[in-house]
């Protein structure tokens, strides 16, 4: 009976909207009916769950609303870091000084240890003093040439001496900045492997310096992704270790696929954060596809099989179950995204589902 008053009322509501754009008429009644079967099927499960004689299966339903449908891929991945470095002494020398601690922060260019520089300040005071003759040489011959006075080869080895003097001193210099360790970056003391009186030589690791403002989650993605991942998807970052994750965005996508494990690189920058460290694993959940307009979904546990190997679900029709077919996209994390068979407002069977046949009376469970 509800049915049959249904369609005069759309009819009703047609006959006074004659004169509007048709397009946006018949927009605007299939709106209304969409929300009148709603309003049908809700009073009808409300009745039937409040009809204390029915008899039937037990099974419980869930009215179907379209949402937008989003698939993730999962990946491992590890925390790096651009600016992570472990400096050690350019030159061999004894660790005389060590000027920070671990957590310090430090700037580019922070003289952080030195190795002993007094071999160094003795050639370099012993240079001056000759330099300092080289000078006042020089300055009298020039002084000569100017006035037509001397020899040009006079004033030409004057001149030779000062360079290779300059020359000579601008390399001390630089042995005595090699004396001491200094930062490149801005960051914070990570480690410090080294002890005062200890022999400091090139290539041994020293000081090691982070720069945690430019954290990064970095992994491998197979190569039949490719099309489907880029710069800017939607990505879940998990920290297994820390209970904690966070929603990011892929920040950088490679071009290029590694030949030996038919991978690609992914990298997803990270919130300037002390607590992630360089190394530390992480779970990547990256969307790689996402439904153009809001879509039924529904859980991948109610749809069955039948004998053709059709996918179907069932649903409710009153008080009776009803065997639906459908056509499933995609699925993620136990839901599946339903491309035809289902219309917004149907009421699914998630209770019971497997307890009945097409055409079985139900109950609605209390």
């Amino acid at each position: 009976m509800k049915k049959l008053l249904f369609i005069p009322a759309l009819a009703l509501i047609a006959c006074h909207s004659g004169g509007t754009d048709k397009k946006t008429e018949l927009e605007g009644l299939k709106k209304q009916e969409a929300e009148l079967r709603s309003k049908i099927l809700a009073l009808e499960t409300e009745l039937i769950a409040n009809d204390s004689t029915q008899s039937g299966l037990a099974v419980s339903v869930v009215n179907l609303k379209p949402e937008i449908f989003k698939n993730f891929i999962d990946v491992q991945g590890k925390v790096d870091a651009d600016e992570n470095v472990s400096i050690s002494s350019e030159m061999p020398g004894t660790i005389t000084k060590i000027n920070v601690k671990v957590g310090d922060e430090v700037s580019a260019g922070q003289v952080l240890a030195e190795t002993d520089p007094r071999a160094i300040n003795q050639q370099i005071s012993d240079l001056q003093t000759n330099i300092d003759l080289v000078n006042q040489i020089y300055d009298k011959q020039k002084n000569l040439w100017d006035q037509k006075i001397g020899t040009e080869v006079q004033f030409l080895q004057a001149k030779t001496n000062k360079e290779s003097m300059t020359k000579k001193m601008a390399t001390l210099q630089e042995q005595l900045r090699m004396s001491k360790i200094i930062s490149p970056i801005y960051g914070t003391i990570d480690a410090i492997d080294i002890k005062l009186g200890q022999i400091a030589s090139p290539g041994m690791p020293s000081i090691r310096v982070i720069n945690y403002s430019n954290l990064k989650v970095k992994a491998d993605v197979a190569e039949s992704y490719a099309s489907k991942i880029k710069k800017g998807s939607e990505t879940i970052i998990r920290f297994p270790d820390m209970n904690d994750s966070l929603i990011g965005k892929v920040s950088f996508v490679s071009r290029a696929i590694n030949q030996n494990s038919r991978t690609f690189n992914v990298e997803v920058l990270l919130d300037n954060n002390i607590e992630y460290h360089p190394n530390m694993v992480t779970r990547l959940s990256i969307n790689d596809y996402q439904s153009a307009s809001p879509a039924l979904i529904v859980p991948v546990n109610v749809i069955q099989k039948d004998e053709s190997g059709a996918s179907f679900v069932f649903i409710a029709s009153g008080n009776v179950a009803k065997k639906q077919k459908i056509t499933v996209g995609k699925q993620y994390n136990g839901k599946a995204e339903v491309l035809t068979g289902l219309k917004e407002g149907d009421l699914l069977l998630d209770s019971g589902y497997d307890i009945v046949n097409d055409g079985d009376v139900i109950a609605y469970k209390k």
